[in-house]
């Protein structure tokens, strides 16, 4: 277990954006550039070539941010040993700024599921992990932030809300949190839920890290709103209100866009940043 009172994370209380290969000569021709990039640990974790080329240059002149997507921190099975040699390498030689992963599963039986899934809060998963999360910051030597899920279905067998649930892996952990808002706002209107009122029993004073990003519509089959957390659009005005709500209440904190789909032009990601700096600018510092 990591002492929870230190924070490790250096990423300034600014906005930064998802890095994507080609957007790499704007952000480095841009008289403003972003103030940190975020990057996806499982596409820089080969030997070589242009990928890793770029991201030396980028870490010389920006905060990096590792955000892994193939732990499957909350799988029944013991993690990839494999997977996690690999995460440490790219940490080790990069030394990011900020590091994370996600509260879901996406593996079985050796099996890698193309989805982030979420799992049910209870004794037995907690224990789970917190084991796994412990592991992985003695592996990469360093806190991890973990984020939570965007939910389409809630489990019966739930015995904690996933606030409480969050907070007690952090206290056992010594972990931080990275808190997504369009997560919370897609599984609040999913299931049915406040949230405000998810927000104002979140802690806070965890989280190292906020993310936006955008979600598809749909409806499910009774004819209710069912929202997919897709990253493959602007943030609507909701979800940037219900960040004006977290910030009234957390203070500054790195705010991270993610457009991950469906990728745009330079400008209209560089826009969405800038409308994050406005929410930041509206908050005491």
């Amino acid at each position: 277990m990591l002492d929870n009172t230190t924070r490790p994370n250096k990423l300034p209380a600014a906005p930064g954006v998802g890095y994507k290969p080609q957007h790499f000569a704007q952000i480095l021709d841009h008289s403003q550039p972003v103030a940190w990039l975020e990057i996806h640990a499982e596409n820089y974790m080969g030997d070589g070539g242009r990928p890793l080329a770029q991201l030396r240059h980028l870490s010389e002149k920006f905060p990096i941010s590792v955000h892994g997507v193939g732990l499957s921190i909350g799988s029944e099975d013991p993690l990839d040993p494999d997977h996690l040699a690999r995460l440490k390498h790219l940490v080790g030689w990069l030394n990011p700024a900020s590091f994370s992963e996600h509260l879901a599963w996406s593996t079985h039986d050796s099996h890698f599921l193309n989805d982030l899934l979420p799992l049910p809060y209870t004794d037995a998963t907690l224990a789970r992990v917190c084991e796994h999360i412990d592991q992985v910051q003695d592996v990469v030597g360093r806190q991890m932030l973990l984020e939570n899920p965007s939910s389409y279905l809630a489990f019966e067998e739930s015995t904690w809300s996933e606030p409480d649930f969050l907070r007690e892996i952090a206290r056992g952990t010594g972990c931080g949190l990275l808190l997504d808002v369009n997560n919370v706002f897609v599984s609040a209107t999913n299931l049915d839920f406040s949230p405000q009122g998810y927000i104002d029993a979140y802690p806070l004073d965890a989280v190292g890290e906020i993310h936006l990003g955008g979600h598809d519509e749909d409806e499910d089959d009774h004819g209710h709103p069912l929202l997919i957390d897709s990253h493959g659009r602007e943030v609507v005005d909701p979800v940037w209100a219900l960040l004006d709500y977290v910030l009234e209440r957390s203070g500054p904190r790195p705010l991270l866009v993610e457009w991950d789909t469906d990728v745009p032009d330079w400008p209209i990601l560089r826009a969405e940043a800038d409308r994050a700096q406005a929410a930041l600018d509206r908050v005491p510092a």
